[in-house]
């Protein structure tokens, strides 16, 4: 099967990035949160409670997977992070409804026949989830000790380009969830793209930011996408943010 990289009329970073960025970091995105994604939430925060029971005190740690699909890379970040829960969170039923299959655990979880104790699955909007997700980060209650972002949709079209998430007035929040978020994606100019806001965005929000950003080779990969695209010779990309603590 002929695998087709992205196309697009764009050559370079959006031309308008700084400016978007700009304006978004000196707003805040009001819309209402949708009912369901608060009942999600809630099932999400159930789980963190019940993970750590009822004598936990003080900041709980969790992962946040956000865009999972089938959940695969949930999985996987499970494994990685075997002491704290993991939540993984898409807006397709019928994507999620593949969450822990056999495959899944196969290829994610070292042969096991069990879900890992710690991997959960939300439907849900993402900016929702994440503006409610900072409230109780800001509220001392979590701490995202990693957010994945190995699902990205990139919108590659030049006129769709305020649709990424970089371009998007959720960027602010996004950026304050975690001290580590990790994009992955087979398009550098998107790649590039979340450095270039995130490096703009971090200075305007007062954060001390180390990003980077750079092709890599997954020796195992960790979603169906990052299989296929190797598979089919095409490069993958990896942004990496960092916020100092010196900043939060």
């Amino acid at each position: 099967m002929t695998v087709r990289s992205v196309t697009s009329n764009q050559d370079d970073i959006y031309k308008n990035l700084e400016a978007v960025v700009r304006k978004y970091a000196a707003t805040t995105f009001l819309r209402p949160v949708a009912d369901h994604t608060r009942e999600a939430f809630e099932q999400a925060s159930e789980f963190v409670r019940s993970f750590y029971g009822s004598q936990t005190t003080g900041r709980l740690e969790l992962v946040l997977d956000s865009g999972c699909g089938t959940g695969e890379s949930t999985l996987h970040l499970a494994k990685k992070f075997p002491n704290v829960p993991v939540i993984g969170i898409d807006k397709s039923a019928v994507r999620l409804s593949k969450a822990g299959n056999e495959r899944q655990l196969e290829v994610s979880a070292g042969g096991s026949c069990d879900v890992p104790a710690n991997a959960f699955w939300v439907r849900a909007e993402l900016l929702d989830f994440w503006r409610l997700t900072l409230e109780r980060v800001q509220a001392g209650e979590w701490i995202i000790l990693h957010h994945a972002l190995y699902y990205p949709n990139p919108w590659p079209k030049e006129s769709e380009a305020t649709r990424r998430f970089h371009l998007h007035p959720i960027f602010p929040t996004l950026l304050r969830l975690s001290p580590v978020t990790e994009l992955r994606t087979n398009w550098e100019i998107y790649a590039r793209e979340f450095k270039e806001a995130a490096r703009i965005a971090g200075d305007l929000l007062s954060l001390n930011l180390d990003v980077e950003c750079s092709a890599f080779s997954p020796e195992n990969p960790e979603t169906a996408f990052e299989r296929k695209y190797q598979a089919a010779g095409q490069e993958l990309y990896r942004t990496l943010v960092k916020v100092c603590p010196s900043s939060r």
